[in-house]
């Protein structure tokens, strides 16, 4: 039995920075300003004047966390540049960019809007560790003041008012040389989120028609029924219009899924694949593998296994999938969720980097994005979760007995995951194979007997 979880114990921190209901702990402006004060004292090192880049997406409760922690930075002696709304990717480029000590991304990704969270960079824009933020939480929990910079060193806030500018050119510097957008249509879906100033310019001035989709945030829009995570609408309107693709992203932009002109959305598996196809044989692709997950799907297993290249399988979290690619010397990684890393541009997913990828793999093809993206089939894959209340279950010997029976029935075309969750109390339970209705039987013995363990 598989469990990508983390084992280390920290209770502010989850598996993608903080991240709670916005004005509830830990989202309150109160703690916000103290996580400031203990980043901004764990990353004043040197003699050297600090600074750290914050950026946000577009919900309300972003106008009270910015302040907050903009505060907490400066009472540490730290400048502040505030960039406004921009992908979480854009954050962490521009962080390396203007050589600050530390970027904060203010967003709670794909979550609705009453929802929000943090995330920090270092000074190479890679999010910080396990142990480094838990060094940061032990700072929250203790005496700040001791390290408060003196009135004369407090820090300065300025805004950097070309920072979309920085980012559109970043990501069309990644674009082939001598490759355009012309002909095609391009529906962008930004969900109202970071990403919707940025998205469709870079789109444009690459040469393609782009139809706009969730570019009106209003601060309590931001994911609603749009985006990565709801899909249908940009689905129908993929068709409705006869575009050639749909690039799909989530609040912060750092994720992303593609509709092909059939309406039919191609997972982050399916995109990786395509990359990791194409780069191979360009001769790009390093380590002859990828980095996924223990959710990626067996099918992109089995196709990469075809082709010579092996999976290499990180906790679930883009962070957990950098660290194992910066460890294997992989370029290439990602979730099946559309997070898309290609370490050769970026230091975190990037939702347009990844789909101007596909785009250029779709033109080199000459095929349209349901021929050229269609890799592999799936495994069939059911995923559920179960409630528990401080109590271990999956310690029971009931639960390990289900779980070994299941792994038995599946045999070596099939598997069974079980992890815990990083932001709730849940224990997720997921099982693959060639014969759904095995699957999904497998799953529901597991989970009923994890239930029973946790009443």
């Amino acid at each position: 039995m598989a469990d990508g979880s983390r084992t280390m114990r920290r209770s502010l921190f989850g598996t993608d920075g903080i991240r709670g209901r916005a004005n509830t702990e830990p989202m309150t402006p109160e703690t916000v300003l103290r996580v400031g004060m203990a980043a901004g004292r764990l990353f004043t090192r040197g003699s050297h004047r600090h600074s750290v880049v914050i950026g946000k997406d577009t919900r309300l409760s972003g106008y009270m966390l910015e302040p907050a922690l903009t505060a907490g930075f400066i009472a540490m002696g730290m400048d502040v540049i505030l960039i406004g709304p921009l992908p979480t990717p854009g954050v962490a480029m521009l962080t390396r960019s203007l050589r600050a000590d530390l970027g904060v991304m203010i967003s709670a990704s794909h979550n609705p809007f009453h929802d929000n969270g943090i995330k920090l960079f270092g000074p190479d824009g890679y999010k910080l560790s396990d142990e480094t933020e838990a060094e940061i939480e032990a700072l929250v929990d203790g005496d700040l003041s001791v390290a408060y910079a003196s009135s004369h060193n407090l820090g300065r806030a300025r805004r950097l008012n070309d920072a979309e500018g920085r980012y559109i050119e970043f990501v069309k510097n990644t674009f082939p040389k001598g490759l355009r957008l012309d002909g095609l249509k391009v529906v962008v879906d930004c969900a109202h989120g970071a990403a919707y100033k940025v998205a469709p310019a870079a789109l444009w001035e690459l040469g393609a028609e782009v139809i706009r989709f969730g570019v009106a945030p209003d601060g309590f829009n931001i994911n609603r029924d749009c985006g990565s995570t709801s899909p249908a609408a940009m689905c129908r309107a993929v068709i409705e219009n006869r575009a050639d693709i749909g690039i799909a992203l989530d609040g912060d932009a750092d994720r992303v899924i593609i509709i092909d002109e059939k309406g039919e959305i191609l997972d982050g598996d399916q995109l990786l694949a395509m990359v990791a196809t194409s780069w191979q044989g360009a001769g790009r692709l390093a380590g002859a593998a990828i980095v996924g997950t223990v959710m990626s799907n067996l099918g992109l297993e089995r196709e990469l296994e075809r082709r010579g290249l092996a999976l290499h399988r990180a906790p679930v979290g883009d962070r957990y999938v950098v660290e194992k690619m910066r460890h294997l010397g992989c370029n290439v990684g990602g979730e099946q969720s559309g997070h898309i890393i290609l370490s050769d541009y970026t230091t975190t997913g990037d939702g347009l980097i990844a789909a101007l990828e596909v785009l250029a793999v779709v033109l080199q093809s000459n095929r349209p994005v349901s021929e050229a993206g269609r890799m592999f089939e799936r495994y069939p894959q059911v995923l559920d979760n179960v409630k528990y209340n401080g109590v271990e279950p999956l310690e029971v010997e009931s639960v390990k007995k289900a779980v070994r029976d299941g792994e038995k029935r599946l045999g070596k075309t099939g598997r069974v995951l079980i992890r815990k969750s990083g932001t709730e109390p849940l224990i997720r339970v997921m099982a693959e194979g060639q014969d759904r209705a095995l699957v999904a039987d497998v799953v529901e013995t597991i989970v009923d007997a994890i239930a029973r363990a946790a009443r």
